[in-house]
């Protein structure tokens, strides 16, 4: 990496983790437990968003992502086959709650991170994953309406930076050309959606773990996703895409299903089970910092002076975001 870039991922890291260490001084163990779990988890989907997921390119979104689902969700079944003993206490908000996790985070959530990651094929990597952590503005403003959190003086002016910032980390200081830029606006706007529906999900798994443990929530989970979207490749024709599947994909499909995806959500789920859902947003910056770490070092991609400047600026923008 050149020094112009180490200048700025100097304090970028320093600031995350600042803020990290900053709320364990002044909380209990819990909370160090929360925050290096879903840290952990973090820097396991900055690896997928950059090296394994983009790998799955030529192959039908929707489809990826049963599958990302449906593999993981039939190992559980070995495993944790006594989880279906839970639906028993399960009341009507419970369905409502694990379905709209499926539809955000499973389905709507992945499907369009997904599709971004393919459509700048594997250049501007870190700029859609950067972009998808605007997820915070999404997950605080949710919290505060479904879950009575507190927000924070000056969300507004934070809020907007981050935004502001996120402009000029994708187009840099000049206009996007549709003509030439148009997968770079795609897969911008993708990746906006994509944070807006990893935020919802982030606060409707955690009013489903006031109710049950981590285990069983991320089971319901994939179970519901795979559900949904199994629908989607009925309906649509994509199970014809097993045709096209080789075997470096079905060895993807297993390797993602069990470290980066479900393995993650576990660590995840775990870790958000004992914070709220605003500090948990502290912790996830790890994602985008892990991804342009990545990026650089398996693709050798390297941001411009202005999107480094915009990327720390967004960063520093959501951290003030939570506190």
């Amino acid at each position: 990496m050149n020094l112009f870039g180490l200048f700025f991922w100097r304090p970028l890291i320093l600031t995350t983790f600042a803020a990290l260490f900053g709320r364990m001084e002044r909380n209990n163990k819990e909370l160090i437990k929360g925050t290096a779990a879903i840290g952990f988890s973090a820097i396991l989907w900055g690896f997928d968003g950059v090296v394994l997921t983009p790998r799955l390119h030529g192959l039908d979104v929707g489809y990826v992502v049963f599958m990302l689902h449906f593999i993981p969700f039939v190992l559980m079944n070995i495993f944790m086959f006594n989880e279906y003993k839970q639906l028993k206490n399960f009341f009507r908000q419970d369905y409502i709650t694990f379905s709209l996790i499926a539809v955000f985070g499973g389905a709507m959530g992945t499907m369009a991170m997904v599709k971004a990651l393919f459509l700048v094929n594997f250049q501007e990597l870190s700029v859609v994953v950067l972009l998808q952590k605007l997820q915070p503005i999404f997950a605080i403003s949710l919290a505060a309406i479904l879950l009575k959190e507190k927000i924070k003086k000056n969300f507004i002016f934070w809020a907007g930076l981050a935004i502001v910032a996120s402009y000029f980390l994708t187009f840099g200081i000049s206009l996007p050309n549709m003509h030439t830029d148009r997968n770079t606006v795609y897969a911008a706007l993708l990746a906006v959606l994509a944070a807006f529906s990893f935020g919802s999900s982030t606060v409707f798994s955690k009013k489903a773990l006031m109710n049950f443990n981590f285990k069983t929530a991320t089971f319901f989970r994939y179970g519901f996703t795979s559900v949904i979207m199994l629908v989607y490749v009925l309906v649509f024709g994509k199970y014809t895409q097993i045709a096209q599947t080789s075997e470096i994909h079905w060895f993807l499909f297993v390797l993602i299903g069990l470290t980066t995806g479900s393995g993650a959500i576990f660590i995840y789920y775990f870790g958000l089970r004992r914070v709220r859902a605003m500090e948990a947003t502290i912790s996830e910056l790890l994602f985008p910092i892990s991804a342009i770490f990545f990026d650089y070092v398996v693709n050798g991609s390297i941001m411009s002076p202005v999107q480094l400047i915009s990327a720390a600026v967004m960063v520093f923008a959501i951290i003030k975001l939570n506190n």
